[in-house]
């Protein structure tokens, strides 16, 4: 099992890595997941999530896509999109994914150098606002 810890890492980056660990066969487990960075105008960022958040489908709401306010989900529904969902090595990859919000047990994770974060002066968004943003209530 291979433990990740996701303070200041830039979320594609380090999901795109992730996903291929998943396809190759290891368990991953994601620990501080709201700590994820995504690089852009946030303003920009949180329209786009509450623009898809408000996708129906009138025939049938149930068959809506759905995007969680919890940042735990929606990081694991972000990974899913980078994954070959549809076909069983898909499945089975998705389901050895593990995220977790915080750090419950001290797990040393490991980071990938390339995908942390350099500049912080740069715009940007922690996973964590974003969902805050989007009505998540936490606590």
């Amino acid at each position: 099992m291979i433990v990740i810890d996701a303070k200041d890492m830039v979320f594609g980056r380090a999901a795109s890595r992730i996903a291929k660990m998943l396809i190759r066969g290891e368990e991953v487990t994601i620990v501080n997941a709201e700590k994820f960075v995504l690089n852009g105008n946030p303003d920009y960022i949180v329209n786009k999530f509450k623009m898809r958040r408000s996708w129906r489908n009138k025939a049938n709401p149930e068959h809506s896509p759905h995007y969680s306010r919890v940042p735990n989900l929606l990081v694991r529904r972000m990974i899913r999109g980078m994954l070959p969902r549809k076909k069983f090595i898909g499945r089975q990859a998705f389901r050895r994914l593990k995220v977790i919000m915080g750090n419950p047990e001290n797990l040393q994770g490991v980071s990938f150098d390339d995908a942390k974060i350099k500049d912080l002066g740069k715009p940007h968004i922690y996973i964590e606002d974003l969902c805050k943003r989007l009505g998540w209530n936490h606590g």
